[in-house]
């Protein structure tokens, strides 16, 4: 390296030279060299932490090469969670008891040893059969820690054993199961060997640094990459061989980013002046695209990968595609149900929308609060305002619930793992009360219904509710097809003050509630500032018709956020290239490219090869679709989706037969799964074998009861085969279940016509015209029925 010792024969020719300034400038020049080594040094934390890895991606230097210049950052990240996300497992890492421990979980168990230097686990492998395997890495640090088995395939798979660090006086200091409620078979993808617990598509790139995942299709093995183990300095600032090549250098000013390719957006200088009215800053700051809340959010969100091309300063989907505020990731209320990881709480918030930034209130490099508790809220709130019984309900004092308590609702994941909401919203068990979603008044009090502690709230602040998230309603009715959803839906949508992923949810809910007012408020989506809406509005083409979504969506093949592109792609797969321009071709077949190259950096994936199959099959390419879904099953042989995809990929080349016998060896894969008992079901009716169709229809009905779908065509089928009472009893059943689906509805008002029972088919229609306001037909039938017979 450029600074080691010099040799010794220029050494004693310079000391013969008897120049006292030669001896000055030889130490002048050793001293800043040695301070560089021994910094150098201090960076490396166990484990290989801080150290640049061989075959590190070009441009990356490694976080020992920034200790010299930035020290204090060094030493605050070497403390950190994000410094020990991962490591190579030594005493110095390992905080599990392997002295021979073992734990028994619902007919499997594992024992924890040590074999000299190895550390090892003695449990049930893929086979089934207990073997002996090596802990090559340690994954996280506290609350909990989780360990690494590496393969001969370079797969890395966690163990579904953690090691809780909590002290012992917390329950701490013992191994437990992280799904303490379930038996994992070794043939579901949840078992610590199957793809739910991979490292290399599941964890890696947020625990450690410039991953390259490395998967090669044809072998069906990973040679994944890094360059470093843990997440270092450029995991958040990109590259840095330009940056520590200019810091070396003259340090010229006018050098965009010190070096850096490209760095977050600034924000402007925030004034954070405290209004004594309100006890809260008088004004927010403007945001700009790509601050480091995009940073943050590259980890700190649900999301799926596009992309290893990331850098800083660009929306998160140009390179990932965030979830949205879905049911069963989140309440209707957007509070987190599962575990979402903050950036899509935070963002709902007015904070955010403030302009509010992590490190606001997290230490960048260390991620410690900046403050104790909620002592960290009093860098803008008044306390003397808000830690007060006027304000709690409650007398100050050491169990008195504070902050966070109250506007961060906590969910325990990973058994120990308590984890904070934050989109920092006020309580609302007024809300809880109407639409049972929880409430951090109730968290504490249990034992109370919520109307208590509505009424207590309301005691206190008075009837008028307020805070700044106010879609429950609209999320709770979309969730229910309840049709009063649609107009509170479009109100979302087409409101720029609302934050932007919930105007992309609305518009992501809104052609389950058609009407012309519909389809302009997801048509108005598609020219949304924020990225996310306009993805939001381009999956909401889909059933247009071919003219239509090219008139809608080519625009956006051009878009400069990739992850907008690739949604376009995928909605225009369809489209035929020899009626267009040579200019919109090549548009288009660039989306197409990109499309494709995300799935195939998924390649390891199932759902990816899925979603190429179905990509190609709609392009016309049968045979390459086929290949995608064999190679997919190949991964997961299990996998029910990708055999009714194959089927229906089978019936569309008039392969009947191979399309049967393929969702027959999908029931019995997954016999409790209803999905392949209604496509078996359609294919034995187009074969003309309806009394074992009606009866896998009959079975689909009953795994999912829930889906009005399968109701719905297991009700025609009874009704083409002669047997209408029993279609009528099945549509009626049904409709107590989703009273709002229209399809379902139809069939209830042509029954009550057929049998001339007007009286039914008048309450019939008026659900029908609100869930399709815009249907002429149905308006016509409507007034004849209001008139008198």
């Amino acid at each position: 390296m450029w600074f080691a010792r010099p040799s010794w024969s220029f050494a004693v020719a310079l000391a013969a030279g008897l120049l006292t300034t030669g001896v000055i400038a030889l130490a002048s020049l050793l001293l800043p060299i040695r301070s560089q080594a021994a910094d150098e040094a201090a960076a490396l934390g166990p484990g290989e932490i801080g150290a640049l890895q061989a075959f590190a991606p070009e441009g990356f230097v490694g976080s020992a090469s920034c200790a010299t210049c930035h020290a204090t950052q060094t030493r605050d990240w070497l403390a950190s969670q994000h410094a020990r996300a991962m490591a190579r497992a030594t005493p110095d890492t390992v905080r599990g008891d392997f002295g021979g421990v073992r734990i028994e979980h619902r007919g499997s168990s594992a024992r924890f040893y040590r074999d000299g230097a190895r550390y090892m686990v003695e449990t049930e492998g893929a086979d089934g059969k207990t073997a002996a395997f090596e802990v090559t890495d340690t994954f996280g640090l506290e609350p909990l820690q989780q360990y690494l088995v590496s393969f001969p395939d370079g797969r890395k798979q966690a163990l579904p054993f953690a090691y809780d660090v909590r002290p012992a006086s917390e329950g701490g200091q013992r191994w437990f199961h992280l799904y303490p409620d379930q038996m994992i078979a070794p043939a579901d993808p949840l078992h610590w060997t199957g793809a739910q617990q991979n490292w290399n598509f599941m964890c890696a790139e947020c625990h450690s640094t410039a991953l390259r995942k490395n998967y090669d299709a044809a072998t069906d093995r990973f040679d994944t990459r890094f360059s470093e183990i843990s997440v270092g300095c450029e995991a958040c600032h990109g590259p840095a061989r330009g940056h520590v090549d200019w810091a070396k250098g003259a340090r010229d000013a006018a050098t965009p980013h010190r070096g850096f390719a490209s760095v977050a957006a600034s924000r402007p200088v925030p004034d954070w002046e405290v209004d004594p009215a309100t006890g809260s800053p008088k004004a927010g700051v403007s945001r700009p695209a790509g601050d480091e809340v995009e940073t943050c959010a590259r980890c700190h969100a649900r999301r799926g990968i596009l992309s290893e091309n990331w850098h800083p300063g660009r929306p998160l989907t140009d390179t990932h595609l965030p979830t949205l505020l879905s049911e069963g990731l989140f309440e209707a209320d957007g509070v987190m149900r599962d575990e979402v990881f903050n950036d899509h709480s935070f963002k709902q918030s007015l904070m955010y929308a403030k302009g509010v930034t992590c490190s606001d209130c997290h230490a960048p490099h260390s991620a410690k609060l900046r403050a104790p508790g909620p002592a960290v809220c009093g860098q803008c709130h008044l306390p003397e305002r808000f830690d007060t019984a006027a304000h709690t309900g409650h007398a100050p004092g050491p169990n008195a619930p504070d902050c966070i308590s109250c506007h961060m609702p906590a969910r325990t994941y990973m058994v120990v793992d308590k984890r904070h909401d934050h989109s920092f919203r006020i309580p609302r068990p007024d809300v809880s009360a109407r639409l049972g979603t929880p409430n951090t008044c109730n968290d504490c009090h249990a034992d109370k219904p919520a109307d208590w502690a509505a009424e207590a709230i309301e005691r206190w602040h008075g009837p008028e509710r307020k805070g700044f998230q106010s879609w429950a309603d609209a999320f709770h009715d979309a969730r229910r097809s309840e049709p009063a959803a649609r107009e509170k839906l479009i109100a979302l949508a087409n409101a720029p003050a609302v934050p932007a992923i919930v105007r992309a949810t609305a518009v992501s809910e809104l052609p389950d509630f058609p009407s012309i007012a519909s389809e302009e408020a997801i048509a108005r989506a598609l020219a949304d500032p924020d990225p996310l809406v306009r993805i939001a509005g381009l999956r909401g083409q889909a059933g247009q018709p071919l003219d239509v979504r090219w008139r809608r969506v080519s625009p956006l093949l051009a878009d400069p956020v990739a992850g907008v592109r690739i949604e376009a792609a995928s909605q225009l797969a369809d489209q035929l290239t020899s009626t267009l321009t040579e200019a919109d071709r090549t548009k288009l077949e660039a989306a197409w490219r990109e499309y494709e190259a995300a799935q195939r950096l998924n390649a390891d994936r199932a759902e990816a090869r899925a979603n190429l199959g179905n990509f190609l099959l709609r392009r016309g390419d049968v045979a390459g679709a086929e290949m995608e879904f064999l190679a997919g099953l190949k991964l997961q042989p299990a996998n029910a989706g990708l055999m009714i995809n194959l089927a229906e990929l089978y019936r569309l080349q008039g392969r009947e037969d191979e399309a049967r016998e393929t969702l027959r060896r999908a029931i019995a894969a997954q016999p409790e799964a209803a999905a392949p008992y209604h496509a078996l079901a359609l294919a034995l009716i187009r074969q003309r074998h309806y009394p074992e169709a009606v009866e896998h229809l009959a079975r689909a009905v009953a795994l999912a009861p829930e889906n009005p779908r399968y109701a719905y065509v297991y009700a025609v089928a009874l009704s083409s085969t002669g047997r209408r009472a029993e279609s009528a009893a099945v549509v009626s059943d049904a409709l107590r279940r989703t009273p709002n689906d229209a399809p379902l509805l139809t069939l209830a008002l042509n029954e009550a016509l057929q049998s001339g029972d007007i009286d039914r088919a008048r309450t019939l229609i008026p659900r029908l015209v609100s869930l399709r306001p815009d249907d002429a037909e149905l308006a016509r039938l409507a007034e004849r029925l209001r008139s008198p017979r």
